[in-house]
């Protein structure tokens, strides 16, 4: 067997490049899934017709990158060894076996100056057309969750740098629904903080003095930043170890195919980047009836947000904050008519005031709290002061809770280990995202989208295969109940429940 293996490695045999693809590889079902033909009208704008020196196709340039992605290789230069020796992945490219392939730099090169951000957001949505074409696609309802990735930056390369604090971009609207707030309970409303403190007249005001304090503080924050890679963020979750990470927040269908991604240093916190993602979303699929998220999402103004625009948010219960040791959360009643809190001791909690974050104030009466037997339960306070807050938008909270015990929405959310999870466990095990070789937001973005473009165009590309031979082996049974008089009885039923059953067997 060993004479034998080295006497054939010099035969010299005149082989059909096509005859040794196998009929049912990948890349195959691939080619015949889509046209490569729209990269060309893409890219045309980022290439000269005569100056220069003739340009690597740059359909063989996404091409490579693909592959990459389809079979999580590491690098784009284990990726160009790859294609050096692989018969598939020169046939899927259109190289012949004596061709010489592009280089890795070439490749890299393209991807850094050549190729815009747009241009990958158009490969992106080109696959997401194909896919809504072949009426795969079913946005009713998104999958909304975010995935960390480690970054390329070295833990003990790490700096402390001042950052100011990043403004809510609600925060205008939050502050007159506080107003507005505020006047129906015959509060003064807050002042624009922008604007200038009113001079003393006659004496000196000390409010004003505070008020000009709080204007003139500096609103910055402490984080630590990658001397490598400052575009990254510190990661810490849990007992994790703490690591430099990039965070993908993805939308996804019922289906698994990846709608956005947005991706932020992983130090930003998942409802920070839920507008991004869930106004891109929306823009683009309009016919959404629900989004499904976990907890992490279920905040005042997501819940708002959503509802306002004639959604449903499905989310997970969120164990509210209470003291250790202390009463339940549901034993504070809130008394929408009177606009009070009962406690547990059946007394009333009245309204205080409005805060600038938005949260109602409701005190309790000192007097009664100081012979309270259980007040060890309640509250710590000096003053014997039980406060308990109540935001502006709880309603909309409420709503996501009503959300939650109905059957629907219910099931609704127990298929997000069906959608986004698998997604993200997929991209990890199988596409080699659980970290990344690049640096700066700009390029791990566009490594990530054409990662998940990638995946869509897998699941494509396998669904068109199997619907492809479904409908092939219809045709053969059709032809043998024809012939066969017995078959011909059983043959309909049979076939409306292998129609009936499609999408089931496709997901398989």
């Amino acid at each position: 067997m060993l004479e034998r293996g080295k006497l054939d490695r010099g035969v010299v045999e005149i082989v059909d490049t096509e005859s040794l693809v196998p009929t049912d590889h990948l890349l195959r079902k691939i080619d015949a899934a889509v046209d490569f033909n729209r990269i060309y009208e893409m890219v045309a704008p980022l290439y000269s017709e005569d100056n220069g020196r003739p340009s690597v196709d740059p359909a063989v340039l996404f091409k490579m990158v693909l592959i990459q992605h389809l079979y999580g290789l590491p690098s784009l230069r284990r990726t160009a060894e790859e294609v050096s020796a692989n018969i598939c992945y020169r046939w899927f490219l259109g190289y012949t076996l004596q061709e010489e392939t592009p280089h890795f730099s070439t490749v890299s090169y393209n991807f850094r100056h050549r190729f815009t951000t747009e241009t990958v957001d158009q490969v992106f949505a080109w696959i997401l057309e194909e896919v809504a074409e072949a009426g795969y696609l079913s946005p009713k309802a998104v999958f909304i969750d975010g995935t960390h990735i480690k970054a390329n930056a070295n833990t003990k390369k790490q700096v402390k740098a001042a950052i100011p604090v990043a403004s809510k971009h609600y925060v205008q609207e939050l502050m007159d629904e506080v107003n507005a707030d505020r006047e129906a309970h015959g509060k003064k409303p807050f002042d624009d903080d922008d604007e200038p403190p009113m001079p003393p007249k006659k004496r000196k005001d000390n409010t004003s003095r505070k008020k000009l304090a709080r204007r003139k503080k500096d609103k910055t924050r402490m984080v630590t930043k990658s001397v490598t890679d400052p575009d990254c963020g510190l990661f810490v979750k849990g007992s994790h170890k703490r690591q430099f990470a990039y965070e993908a927040h993805t939308a996804c269908d019922s289906h698994g195919f990846v709608l956005e991604t947005v991706v932020t240093p992983g130090n930003v916190h998942d409802s920070v980047a839920f507008d991004e993602v869930y106004d891109k979303v929306t823009e683009a699929f309009p016919e959404a009836e629900s989004i499904v998220a976990d907890s992490a999402y279920k905040t005042p103004h997501i819940c708002k947000k959503v509802f306002d625009d004639g959604r449903v948010l499905s989310t997970a219960y969120k164990r509210p904050q209470t003291m250790k040791g202390g009463h339940e959360w549901w034993k504070y009643t809130y008394d929408e008519f009177y606009d009070c809190v009962i406690c547990p001791e059946y007394q009333i909690l009245k309204y205080a005031t409005t805060n600038r974050d938005g949260y109602r104030e409701y005190k309790s009466d000192p007097r009664i709290c100081a012979n309270c037997p259980t007040r060890e339960l309640c509250t710590h306070s000096k003053d014997c002061v039980k406060t308990v807050q109540r935001h502006v938008w709880k309603d909309y909270e409420e709503l996501a809770d009503d959300a939650r015990y109905t059957p629907k929405y219910r099931e609704l959310y127990k298929r997000r280990k069906e959608a986004i999870e698998r997604v993200f466990a997929d991209a990890k095990e199988k596409h080699a995202m659980r970290y990344t070789q690049y640096r700066g937001l700009a390029q791990v973005t566009n490594w990530v989208k054409l990662k998940f473009a990638a995946m869509n165009l897998k699941k494509l590309a396998s669904w068109k295969w199997k619907e492809h031979f479904l409908c092939w082996f219809s045709r053969l049974f059709l032809s043998i109940c024809t012939r066969n008089p017995a078959a011909a009885q059983c043959g309909p039923q049979f076939l409306d429940r292998l129609t009936a059953n499609h999408k089931n067997v496709i997901g398989s």
